[in-house]
């Protein structure tokens, strides 16, 4: 039987309980998991992808996952996937809005090579509204991200919200 290699794409700017839960449940799927953290400047990163990988393994070693890989990439998607031996593209559903966007991605990536699907995780009730856009902001003004994203992450945001300035400060 072949190796069931995934990937599960993104920027985990930061990375976030909700990226941790579909992680967990990822690895479950597959052989090995491949956390593919690309590029995204339409989406104004606060980390570097160097940083990110970074967390991102950080994470993994904190869940003690012995089926995951962090590598980066800037490139297609399914070019990343096929580079990587991939047969199945894992992704996360928050809400409806979620599920449009990614059904449409999904047929385009069948598109392109059909032989590498994609599977919808639907995400943890308690952690459908965590966005890393909305921790980013929440820490930008000051808020507590705590419930939302790991201490040691939650460290690393407050640190560089403190070098690149806290907005809302009256």
């Amino acid at each position: 039987m072949n190796e069931r290699i995934g990937v599960y794409p993104g920027t985990f700017d930061p990375i976030t309980r909700g990226h941790r839960d579909i992680i967990r449940r990822g690895a479950k799927l597959v052989d090995t998991l491949i956390i593919g953290v690309t590029t995204n400047p339409s989406k104004n990163p606060m980390f570097t992808p160097e940083e990110r990988m970074e967390m991102v393994k950080k994470e993994l070693a904190d869940m003690g996952l012995d089926n995951t890989e962090v590598v980066g990439f800037d490139a297609l998607l399914m070019k990343f996937a096929k580079k990587q031996n991939a047969n199945v593209i894992v992704r996360g559903l928050r809400a409806v809005a979620d599920f449009e966007y990614e059904y449409q991605m999904a047929g385009m990536n069948q598109q392109i090579d059909a032989d590498i699907e994609t599977v919808f995780l639907m995400a943890d009730v308690s952690l459908q509204p965590i966005a890393s856009k909305l921790v980013k902001e929440i820490a930008l003004y000051g808020g507590d991200i705590s419930p939302f994203v790991s201490p040691a992450v939650k460290a690393q945001v407050e640190a560089r919200v403190e070098k690149i300035g806290r907005r809302g400060d009256y």
